[in-house]
């Protein structure tokens, strides 16, 4: 078993000092409480502390799929100095959306399992985080029939489901180059 690296007693102070400017600082009015990570879904996200957020902007951190709330957490982490090897230990969470998120992700790799193993065709998934491709790797440990390899660079990594004998496409075949600048459609400029 691994052992814990970060405590809330030695977190809170960190996320306070940070979080407080920056929340002030956006004018956005949420609360929030450092706790003890909960273990929900201990297979696929099991962190040692989370920052739940709650108050009258609580929706603001969680439209667009929580983009500004994932943007805090990242921004905080990165000012908290955690290694990325450790930024699964730490996570931000409103209204329980993180626990939703996941029943949602595994629901989706099952169903393009499904999808998959139906039509014999690769399964393309949109780009996603680490953390939610980490889900649905792992929503797919157990099915032999299919398996998922990640592609991509940066915030365009996404997930790919394949039938299990299929050859995965060479690099690239997927994910096309940009264009070279001043190219337009093929088009010079």
């Amino acid at each position: 078993m691994e052992e814990t690296k970060y405590t809330v007693e030695e977190l809170a102070p960190e996320i306070d000092e940070f979080l407080g400017a920056v929340l002030d600082a956006a004018n956005l009015d949420v609360d929030y409480e450092v706790v003890e990570g909960s273990h929900t879904h201990p297979d696929f996200e099991n962190p040692e502390v989370v920052v739940k957020f709650s108050g009258p902007d609580v929706d603001m951190l969680l439209a667009n799929r929580a983009e500004l709330l994932l943007a805090l957490e990242h921004v905080t982490m990165e000012a908290l100095d955690l290694p990325p090897s450790d930024h699964s230990r730490l996570c931000f969470d409103a209204n329980d959306y993180r626990v939703l998120r996941i029943e949602e992700l595994r629901m989706s790799a099952l169903t393009a399992a499904e999808q998959v193993k139906s039509t014999h065709r690769p399964f393309r998934f949109n780009p996603m985080t680490s953390r939610e491709r980490r889900i649905i790797h792992l929503a797919l440990r157990n099915e032999p029939e299919v398996r998922s390899e990640s592609f991509g660079v940066g915030p365009g990594r996404q997930v790919v489901i394949y039938p299990a004998d299929m050859p995965a496409p060479p690099p690239g075949a997927w994910f096309p180059q940009a264009p070279p600048r001043g190219m337009r459609r093929g088009r010079r400029r």
